[in-house]
């Protein structure tokens, strides 16, 4: 066997740098924190190549000295790590982005590093670091402010194989934004300035003297969606000194992945397990699972009660009370879709707008009886055009002009609608009155300011699913008693987590009990789920409350039955409703939380408003 020696510094920096820095966004992230340790109002950021030929970071922070400077690029050398009472170094008591000491180092052991800074004294000093190997700070032209500019070039030039698992410049760019984005919704307090090969990405100015409630939705809507601020929840409840702030979005309003979730502890950007399985579970009666709401979420809680020292790369932390915020965010948020009611996101309406305009044929050229702006996006057969067109002014006796007269007499014939006859102005209900119902499935609602078309069916679902969802929690779930107990086995850390949520799953109708090592006994399951594979359900929890803890698979099971049977129970397309059951149907959705959308997550109805119809018509 060889013997036993000590690696180099460049090595042991190299074998860091495969943690801290793992692609060019990872660099990013890391100066960016500096900056803002540092108290930078500003940081401009630029990155050619994808992050890999070029990549400066400029603040307008603190800056250093000579000295701190010739410290910075040394292993585990930093001014952010909080002394005790005893002396020691502190570490469950964190206030900065960074505290490692490792970043600096880290990106010099595998680029070419350079940096340059200005402290509150006007010296300029300037040092660099070629794959490891530093010299010691030389004076530098004054930057013209304190604040720090460093330069990264080739980066990974000196570990030529990371370069192999690297993706396009494109993807690479893509992820540089994506943490700017992030880094940049848990300050708003600091502008955030992005360039990528020449092209600005990013331009936020910083909201320093702003409410932080406001400066962060200013900056969520700038940066999420714009139509996220019309369509979020706002989050803001507290609990044991757990302050959880933020926005959630309406369930119509959703994306296909959840990269549109943004979560924040003590100011800082994190993917926790534990967060992401309480956002799916408080969301999950209402969306199905490939689909995620668009949240940003900020947990505000004492160092003490949160380790932000699990990674090099700080984007995990453990809670010291994890039931404690896990139920915190899934009460809040049901706490709010609660409260949203009947409502659906306004990007329905907008959705229905644009499906319209896009399926419309272009506006034929203008002149005569045509006018772009009135006709723009109306879809008109070549026999009408021809039909409406005026016939030429040479072939008319004189005193005569063109007449139309189109093959229709205008009235309804074998009208396909159960009319409601309207009773004056419609009231100020929120879904309106109904005033007809069309192709046996629409129902028609005339509002105040504008009309609903509810899909009879959706809705009622949703109605239904509700009503045996609440008697379901008032009587519980009822069980059958198998006959012969169903053996689980199990590893024993697995039978463990499952044995633990005994007592919530039986709430469920699933009563276990340990049976040896490794094992447990399945002696009762839900009555409603009449074939259930219980090895599988069993392993799946298992697997569950390892990565969520929260056992999703049995809540899913029983809600997808309960789901199943709203739907059979539901009134069904295709049945003619009276003017009393269309509005006893839109009444009873004001009242029910939830209503705006189906068990599967789509929308129960479209509002368009007044504006909204006469722009299709060109009157607006």
């Amino acid at each position: 066997m060889p013997a036993i020696r000590r690696l180099s510094p460049q090595t042991v920096n190299r074998i860091a740098a495969g943690e801290v820095v793992e692609r060019p966004a990872s660099a990013l992230k890391e100066l960016v924190e500096n900056a803002l340790d540092a108290g930078a109002s500003r940081i401009d950021v630029r990155a050619e190549g994808g992050g890999l030929t070029r990549l400066i970071v400029e603040d307008d922070g603190c800056g250093m000295s000579r000295e701190e400077l010739a410290l910075a690029v040394e292993r585990h050398a930093t001014s952010k790590l909080p002394v005790g009472a005893d002396g020691e170094d502190d570490l469950l008591n964190i206030g900065s982005m960074g505290f490692r000491g490792e970043a600096l180092p880290s990106i010099g052991s595998v680029a070419r590093l350079t940096i340059t800074t200005q402290g509150p004294d006007g010296s300029c000093w300037t040092l660099s670091v070629d794959g490891g190997e530093g010299g010691e700070p030389r004076p530098a032209p004054p930057l013209g402010r304190t604040g720090t500019r460093i330069e990264v070039r080739d980066l990974f030039y000196a570990t030529p194989a990371r370069l192999k698992f690297l993706k396009s410049e494109r993807a690479e760019s893509g992820a540089i934004a994506d943490q700017m984005k992030r880094l940049a919704l848990a300050r708003a307090d600091a502008g955030f300035f992005l360039t990528v090969d020449g092209r600005s990405r990013l331009a936020l100015e910083g909201a320093p003297l702003m409410d932080t409630a406001e400066a962060r939705r200013a900056r969520i809507a700038a940066i999420i969606d714009r139509d996220f601020a019309d369509n979020a929840l706002a989050i803001e409840t507290e609990r044991e000194g757990v302050r959880l702030t933020g926005w959630a979005s309406l369930p119509t309003y959703n994306r296909g992945s959840n990269q549109h979730q943004f979560l924040f502890v003590n100011g800082r950007p994190v993917k926790d397990r534990l967060i992401v399985g309480a956002v799916r579970g408080a969301y999950q009666d209402f969306l199905p699972r490939d689909r995620h709401p668009v949240v940003a979420l900020y947990v505000d809680l004492p160092g003490g009660q949160v380790d932000v020292n699990v990674h090099p790369a700080k984007a995990e932390v453990r809670f010291r009370d994890a039931g404690l915020v896990r139920g915190l965010i899934v009460g809040a948020l049901r706490h709010a879709l609660a409260g949203a009611g009947h409502r659906a996101s306004t990007t329905v309406a907008g959705f229905t707008l644009g499906r319209l305009e896009r399926n419309a044929a272009s506006p034929p050229p203008s002149g005569g009886l045509w006018n772009n702006r009135a006709w723009a996006g109306a879809a008109v057969s070549p026999a009408w055009e021809q039909a409406l067109r005026p016939e030429p002014a040479g072939d008319l006796a004189p005193g005569m002009s063109a007449r139309i007269e189109p093959d229709w007499d205008g009235g309804l014939s074998e009208s396909p609608a159960a009319m409601a006859e309207p009773e004056g102005e419609a009231p100020d209900f929120p879904l309106g009155v109904a005033r007809a119902q069309v192709h046996a499935n629409y129902v028609i609602a005339q509002t105040r300011d504008g009309m609903v078309i509810v899909d009879q069916h959706a809705a009622h679902e949703r109605l239904v699913y509700e009503r045996m969802k609440a008697q379901l929690s008032a009587s519980g779930v009822a069980r059958q008693a198998l006959l012969v107990p169903e053996i689980v086995e199990l590893d024993e850390a697995e039978a463990r987590r499952v044995l633990d949520r005994a007592e919530e799953l039986g709430r469920l109708g699933l009563v276990i009990e340990p049976f040896g090592t490794g094992a447990l006994a399945v002696r009762e399951t839900p009555a409603l789920l009449k074939k259930l594979d219980v090895q599988g359900l069993i392993r799946d929890l298992a697997d569950e409350l390892a990565e969520f803890d929260e056992a999703l698979s049995l809540k899913e099971k029983l809600e997808h039955v309960l789901a199943t049977m709203a739907c059979h129970g539901s009134v069904r397309s295709g049945r003619r409703l009276t003017a009393d059951e269309m509005n006893a149907l839109l009444r009873e959705m004001e009242a029910t939380p939830h209503s705006g959308q189906c068990n599967h997550g789509r929308p129960t109805y479209v509002e368009l408003k007044l504006s909204d119809i006469e722009r299709l018509f060109g009157r607006r």
